[in-house]
């Protein structure tokens, strides 16, 4: 089944969920809620969001129904943020960049080489660190932090071989469009370019940039590889996703619903990140398959060496106890 005839499936089940829904619940009717992000339909995240849009509307007898909206339909990613406020959209995926715009220290997970691994991300994400900082965002913002998705390890792509710091000195590096992404660019020597996620594509196919930088199922979903020679694995980022739950629409659900609420949200996070993690495992032979040189004698050292360098750097946005808190997981 197409994805646009799922969706079309699952707004039609909605709507006569919504319609019957008077009659069986002595005329309370389903909140209905957008969730938007600017991810791709065939992406682990967007087929996770689907899945636990169901599964809300499910386990909560049809109080509620979610309507996903990817690929950027309801904005560009700060614009989505903003719209939480507004009250036009209700959940969102974001990156912790963008969550660290509003309390600092939850970017930190996106300097580079500041998790060790896919076990330091799993063990932050369940950690009194990231409850805490959910808890100061909350009182921020006032939009409540749900769960955090693995996104995946950054690599870097270019039309010229990669292997060490040096060979990034002085070439145009697009980031995305939050100043934590520039500590990796200033790490390397790299001039780093902001420039959307949806714009990424024809900056690079026009050489308004040299490379980007982003997991290896992002560069397939997004098709990067058409317009780009080589991928270093670099893996110097292990980047996330937050779910974010707009304030007036968490604090005015019951006890039971806020639990059935984290709980499938928690569960499509971990479904989407095994997910990318199973692909990552595959994709550098994909590649190849597609004409793309994947380079993988990478000095990661001397790119962890170099961004170490820069950690407490001007680029930073946490305190140094933060950042010996969250060094310290296991």
């Amino acid at each position: 089944m197409s994805s646009q005839l799922k969706r079309l499936k699952k707004t039609a089940i909605c709507t006569i969920t919504a319609l019957a829904l008077p009659l069986l619940a002595g005329g309370v009717k389903a909140e209905n809620l957008k969730w938007a992000h600017v991810y791709e339909e065939s992406t682990p995240y967007h087929e996770w969001a689907e899945w636990a849009a169901d599964e809300i509307n499910t386990r909560t007898d049809g109080r509620y129904t979610i309507e996903v909206y990817p690929a950027a339909s309801l904005g560009k990613e700060s614009e989505i943020n903003e719209s939480l406020s507004l009250g036009t959209v209700d959940i969102i995926y974001t990156g912790s960049t963008f969550v660290g715009r509003v309390y600092g220290p939850l970017a930190i997970p996106s300097g580079p080489f500041m998790l060790r691994d896919f076990d330091h991300f799993n063990a932050y994400a369940n950690s009194d660190l990231f409850r805490d900082m959910g808890a100061e965002y909350k009182k921020e913002a006032a939009h409540e932090i749900v769960s955090l998705t693995y996104y995946g390890r950054r690599m870097v792509t270019s039309n010229k071989m990669i292997k060490t710091p040096a060979d990034m000195k002085g070439m145009k590096l697009r980031v995305p469009p939050a100043p934590l992404f520039q500590m990796f660019a200033e790490s390397v020597g790299a001039n780093a370019t902001p420039i959307a996620f949806s714009e990424v594509y024809l900056a690079l196919s026009q050489g308004a940039v040299d490379g980007q930088e982003n997991p290896l199922p992002t560069i397939k979903f997004k098709k990067f590889h058409e317009v780009q020679k080589y991928i270093s694995l670099t893996g110097h980022i292990i980047d996330s996703l937050v779910t974010v739950v707009a304030g007036q629409r968490w604090d005015a659900m019951s006890d039971a619903d806020k639990e059935i609420f984290s709980t499938v949200l928690k569960e499509a996070a971990a479904g989407a990140g095994s997910d990318i993690l199973k692909s990552e495992n595959e994709l550098a032979d994909w590649f190849r398959g597609e004409g793309v040189e994947v380079i993988e004698d990478v000095d990661r050292e001397a790119f962890r060496s170099a961004a170490m360098k820069v950690h407490n750097g001007k680029y930073a946005s946490w305190p140094q106890d933060i950042y010996d808190r969250f060094q310290a997981i296991k």
